[in-house]
């Protein structure tokens, strides 16, 4: 048979009807590169700035003013309040409040002017390396350009090297800079995520293709009740794949487990639920498996990019934290990382579990919605 100008038109013709009427998967292939484009050209900043910093000063001299005044008008450092003692210090950066803390001991500016080297202490929260090296490695230069506007006459000689102070860096939970101390917790809710949303949207779209959706909805079952009865077995699948990780990031990674696993496995239960409670929703939207995994990672991208996990929270700008703050990704990272490595209790994660249960009641509110419609 020959060639036909004549058949192939035809054929181009049938394709782009087709794709015209599967409008979702049109929009998918459209918004999914363009949802890529904006978030790696503008939200994307593996150099985070205007780090939130406390500052604890125990003196008012000039010195102290000047380095606090430096700090805060350098790139790296934003100064958002004070700490009274070490415990409140402590407490900031286990919620996660702010990034650093700056400690001004009492007699810095005496101890400076005598020559005697003074201690300047910065603690930082080094759970995720990458969002301290930078500003931490600026330091040293900003300390030593906010004093060298002080120490000037009969004062210069203080200037000179060896510095007048010494400063000593604390990289709290993480003082080796391991980059897998951060990595394979934050696997954890990655991992869910991608599987808990692909499975559910994919099931219950699979039903519907093989013609056993129609057995289901003949059956005397109330919405609520088929949706628990297909979200409770995956939970359990959820918990079989947390305990492997646990497993490989104790064994294989050493990565430090220092708070409870008992109050991590409670918060599981609303971090599933709330990932399958989004796989409910694609498949009751979705026509054919192909769109549920469309669906599912057009969700998974931005989670992914978005929630602090392959790139700094901090780093982003306020529009793209602002996004981020939605998605469960982000809360739950904050929880497992704050409990495996800060030890964090209740109180600690309660800031976080709030908007993470809101979500799930959220997620499941609109799932029950979309599956009572498919009922009609």
């Amino acid at each position: 048979m020959t060639a036909s100008l004549r058949r192939f038109w035809a054929i181009l013709i049938k394709e782009f009807v087709q794709m015209r009427r599967d409008r979702l998967t049109f929009a998918m292939m459209i918004g999914i590169p363009v949802l890529q484009l904006l978030l790696f050209g503008y939200a994307i900043n593996a150099d985070p700035r205007s780090l939130p910093t406390a500052v604890m000063a125990g003196e008012a001299s000039t010195f102290s003013r000047s380095l606090v005044a430096a700090m805060g008008n350098s790139a790296y450092f934003r100064i958002v309040g004070t700490a009274a003692n070490e415990a409140e210090a402590t407490a900031l950066l286990a919620r996660g409040d702010v990034q650093f803390v700056v400690s001004i001991p009492p007699d810095f500016a005496r101890r400076l002017l005598r020559g005697d080297r003074p201690a300047l202490l910065v603690e930082a929260d080094a759970t995720d390396p990458a969002a301290t090296s930078n500003a931490l490695g600026a330091l040293s230069q900003i300390v030593d350009s906010a004093l060298a506007r002080d120490l000037v006459g009969p004062l210069a000689h203080l200037a000179a090297r060896p510095a007048g102070y010494e400063l000593r860096l604390h990289r709290r939970y993480n003082p080796e800079g391991v980059t897998s101390y951060n990595v394979v917790p934050g696997l954890m809710g990655t991992i869910l995520t991608m599987t808990m949303v692909i499975m559910t949207s994919l099931g219950m779209t699979r039903e519907r293709e093989r013609g056993t959706m129609e057995n289901l909805l003949a059956m005397p079952v109330r919405p609520f009740e088929v949706m628990l009865g297909k979200i409770i077995p995956y939970i359990l699948v959820g918990y079989i794949q947390v305990t492997v990780i646990l497993l490989a990031a104790r064994f294989l990674f050493q990565v430090p487990m220092v708070g409870g696993l008992g109050l991590l496995s409670l918060v599981l239960v609303v971090f599933i639920a709330a990932n399958l409670s989004i796989g409910f929703t694609f498949s009751t939207v979705a026509a054919n498996q192909l769109q549920a995994m469309q669906m599912a990672f057009f969700f998974f991208l931005p989670s992914i990019l978005l929630s602090g996990f392959m790139f700094p929270y901090r780093g982003m700008p306020e529009w793209a934290q602002t996004l981020g703050e939605v998605l469960p990704l982000t809360h739950f990272l904050r929880i497992v990382r704050g409990i495996l490595l800060k030890g964090n209790g209740w109180a600690e994660i309660a800031p976080d579990v709030g908007p993470l249960l809101l979500f799930m009641l959220a997620a499941m509110g609109i799932a029950l919605l979309r599956y009572r419609r498919t009922l009609d």
